[in-house]
């Protein structure tokens, strides 16, 4: 299918198109699509989204011959002289008359030698399809169908060439191709005569006469252009889409260049055509290269899932209670909701059909007083409204239904977004990535009743709850506060729940509260958007301090990231405790919010450059760890609870650090990857439960405590390892189902699971830089006494450099065994500077640790 099907496709199964991968995942994908029996080109996914959204149409104003019934009469004679035609193309855009089943002649071209010379004719079968055959020297070319009898525009092309070979054209798609339609014989293949005679909706029996009524043509026509040679397919798109094209053009559709028999009627319309030719990346299976092909070529496509969004909707499936789709499906009289709404393959609907849907959809879900959504349910509706949206009004009756289709749809989108479904919209956070996706699908049907604006009616409102929909010309789409804060502050969207740099270089806003409604605004100017800046006012819903106001903008859904709040492109113009006044170069979705989190933008060679350095780093410390452990236990160096505690803080880093540069391998196995998190998060655990034992040892040897050895180690043993087991048994049991991230082997950063984590080691840091602050005062006090008892008569200067040593050296020896190094991780997120000394740092704990504790360790050295 083309690149726009492929797409809805794929997103009609809550997937995406496949995505350009990168160097290291080109053999594993030509391997997996060889394995399929993949072939060929396949589509791409365009990384920044540019295609991704519904069809730009072009407004022109065209000249259409109104045919009418059948008459032995009515016709139109082209003007233009004809010249001898080796090669020939001929596109129009027509409505048939389906009422009759009778052949009609779409055009007929008759030379003196030859009546048939070149003619187009048809019919409507009774299978709902018009078939078309192609004339050419009399031989006649079969019947074939090329598009459905359902009185709807649709565009033609069919082409010849003096070898005989043709091809009809349908909607941009090849219809039909073959060779042989031309005068048998050993004679060379002759071109198509010129200085004939070129009718429009009549077969010639004689030249430029003799009709009858029988073949004559019924219905609409309009765009009629003949080339003096064959187009491309990239070319047939590009008349379809009304772009002119000037080259060996024989023939243009004009007033002008037509005789029109005066019973026709001539109507001057506004005729919507298809979006622009656009070229699409595709994927050369066989030689693993990439490259790009008009959008509308027919080629294989590939649907992917991410590993999280794929687990929730099996969660999904399996835990559908009674359907939904059921209760609609019995109400609207026919399956609008399929069964299997991943599975199943669906129809596309007509603009009555989506009505009729949408309306059985509100009533079963205002069924109640507050209906409460499950995740399937939920899925269900967004892949209805998600079909509704692809949904375009052909013209005529079909604009009146537009409104009531929008009321329904606002009504239908504020039901969903209701509080109680907060919990439904949290289970599915990776599937669709929050409501901002009925926002984005109900953004899409409202642009559709741009159609009915005209200078007697300026406007239309829609509105239902929290969602409405105001002045179309500039479109301002607005969201409830009450109706989003919920599902945009649910699990999915908490602070720190968004790990992925915000992709245009602004601030990227992780913790947040939505402060007023949401706001989706845009211009329109001939069903197309135009980009202009804007400037907005906003009401809080309560008054908030000046300082925490930022004017950002939802991002739109990045592959693999969900939808995030930005500040670029937005600025503040004045701030009051009750509103906002927010500048923007852009129309966009946004709102204002309160407490910003910046987080800088990595590139792909940053990203691998702080992977190598992590992995090069563990495997240095995990040999200097393994050797330490060694030396503590086998070389006979004096047992102490020192040399004790420092034993289970190496044994504890060293398996977390084992585990880390393994912990990739993983990542295709559920069930494993699920085992590697548990254990690392154990081990990280315990190794900072032994950093706070480090400290607690340490403060006993400075503040006198009075407990015995004995039941100290038992405390440290107790605290060491007995509160990481009760941290990752009590997160295990709270939040299983959360517990992993999509992507690696680590807790889920997109939930609270990962504070379970953070906390007590933030605990532990500020707890141990309190020990070492305390240490640090008691060795400079003991430093200077003991230069004043020695040497009192000493300088300035030395007695400084005594205490910088004295104040030094406990800094450099405790960092490693009570973990402050790791104080740098809360710097991260400032610079990628900062990442580099963070993952130097840690990375090399265990090497830092082997050269203090082992390698300058009078006692290691003696035994």
């Amino acid at each position: 299918v083309d690149w726009w099907h492929a797409d809805r496709h794929c997103q009609q199964r809550f997937a995406q198109l496949l995505l350009t991968p990168q160097d290291s995942e080109e053999a594993a994908l030509g391997r997996l699509l060889q394995s399929h029996h993949v072939r060929g080109s396949l589509w791409l996914n365009e990384r920044d989204g540019v295609l991704h959204g519904p069809r730009r149409r072009r407004n022109r104003a065209a000249p259409v011959l109104v045919f009418g019934a059948k008459t032995a009469t009515r016709h139109a004679k082209v003007l233009s002289e004809v010249p001898a035609l080796p090669a020939v193309t001929a596109c129009a855009h027509l409505q048939w008359d389906a009422s009759s089943g009778e052949v009609g002649t779409i055009f007929s071209y008759a030379v003196p030698a030859i009546i048939n010379e070149f003619q187009l004719r048809g019919f409507a079968d009774e299978e709902g399809f018009v078939r078309f055959a192609l004339i050419v020297h009399e031989h006649h070319s079969p019947y074939l169908p090329v598009f459905r009898a359902d009185g709807h525009w649709h565009h033609f092309c069919v082409n010849w060439q003096q070898n005989g070979s043709w091809a009809l054209y349908a909607d941009g798609q090849r219809r039909a191709s073959a060779s042989g339609l031309c005068a048998p014989g050993p004679s060379a293949p002759q071109p198509i005569q010129g200085q004939g005679v070129f009718v429009v909706g009549q077969d010639q029996d004689s030249l430029g006469g003799s009709f009858r009524e029988k073949e004559s043509f019924s219905g609409n026509i309009t765009g009629l252009h003949v080339w003096r040679r064959v187009l491309s397919a990239e070319q047939v798109e590009q008349v379809r889409s009304c772009w002119a094209l000037e080259q060996d053009l024989v023939f243009g559709w004009s007033s002008d260049a037509l005789e029109v028999e005066s019973s026709i009627r001539e109507v001057p319309a506004q005729f919507l055509c298809p979006g622009p030719v656009e070229q699409c990346r595709v994927f050369e299976a066989g030689g693993g290269r990439f490259g790009s092909t008009a959008c509308s070529q027919p080629l294989p496509f590939v649907c992917r899932y991410r590993k999280g969004a794929y687990r929730q909707l099996q969660r999904a499936r399996l835990r559908s209670g009674p359907s939904l789709g059921g209760r609609v499906n019995v109400l609207a009289g026919t399956t609008v909701i399929p069964e299997g709404i991943f599975t199943s393959d669906v129809q596309d609907m007509n603009l009555s059909v989506a009505l009729d849907a949408l309306g059985a959809l509100a009533t079963v879900l205002r069924e109640g007083e507050a209906p409460v959504l499950e995740p399937s349910d939920l899925l269900a509706v967004l892949h209805l409204l998600q079909r509704v949206s692809d949904v375009e009004a052909q013209g005529g009756e079909e604009l009146e239904l537009l409104e009531p289709l929008g009321q329904r749809y606002a009504e239908v989108t504020a039901l969903i977004l209701a509080e109680q479904n907060a919990g439904a919209w949290s289970s599915v956070s990776q599937v669709v990535r929050g409501p901002m996706a009925a926002v984005e699908l109900c953004d899409r049907v409202m642009s559709h009743l741009a159609q009915l604006l005209s200078a007697g009616r300026p406007r239309i409102a829609v509105r239902h709850g929290n969602v409405g929909l105001h002045r179309v010309t500039v479109k301002n789409m607005w969201f409830g506060y009450s109706s989003l804060q919920r599902c945009l502050s649910g699990p999915g969207h908490r602070a720190g729940s968004q790990d992925v740099a915000a992709p245009d270089g602004g601030q990227k806003v992780l913790a947040t509260s939505v402060g007023t409604a949401i706001i989706s605004s845009a211009l329109l100017s001939g069903h197309q958007e135009i980009r202009t800046s804007v400037r907005y006012h906003l009401q809080h819903r309560v008054q908030v301090a000046r300082e925490g106001l930022c004017c950002p903008l939802l991002l739109p859904h990045h592959p693999d990231a969900g939808g995030m709040w930005s500040t670029a492109g937005c600025s503040v113009v004045t701030s009051l405790p009750a509103s906002t006044a927010c500048f923007c170069n852009h129309t966009t979705n946004f709102a204002v919010l309160l407490q910003v989190h910046e987080l800088q933008q990595r590139t792909a060679a940053e990203e691998l450059a702080l992977q190598t350095l992590t992995f090069a780093g563990c495997g240095v410390s995990f040999c200097a760890l393994v050797t330490t452990f060694v030396l503590f236990s086998a070389v006979g160096v004096p047992k102490s609870e020192r040399t004790t505690v420092h034993k289970n803080l190496v044994f504890a880093l060293a398996a977390a650090e084992a585990l880390l540069m393994v912990s990739g391998l993983a990542k295709a196995h559920q069930v494993l990857c699920f085992m590697v998190t548990a254990f690392l998060h154990l081990f990280f655990m315990a190794a900072f439960t032994w950093m706070l034992v480090e400290g607690l040892l340490l403060w006993s040897k400075v503040v006198a405590v009075n407990m015995s050895e004995d039941r100290r180690m038992k405390f440290y043993y107790g605290a060491g390892w007995g509160l990481p087991v009760v941290i990752v048994a009590v997160t295990l049991a709270a939040a299983s189902e959360q517990y992993v991230a999509a992507d690696h082997c680590w807790l889920n950063a997109r939930t609270s699971v990962i504070w379970a984590f953070v906390g007590p080691a933030l605990c532990i840091l500020a707890v141990n830089t309190f020990v070492l602050c305390r240490v640090v005062m008691v060795t400079v006090a003991s430093a200077r006494r003991r230069s004043k008892m020695l040497t009192p008569n000493s300088s300035l200067e030395s007695q400084l450099g005594t205490q910088i040593w004295a104040t030094a050296k406990p800094v450099l020896v405790l960092l490693p065994v009570l973990g402050l190094t790791w104080v740098c991780g809360v710097l991260v997120h400032l610079s990628i500077v900062w990442a580099y000394v963070f993952i130097a740092l840690n990375s090399l704990q265990g090497l830092y640790i082997f050269l203090v504790y082992a390698v300058y360790n009078s006692e290691v050295r003696g035994a």
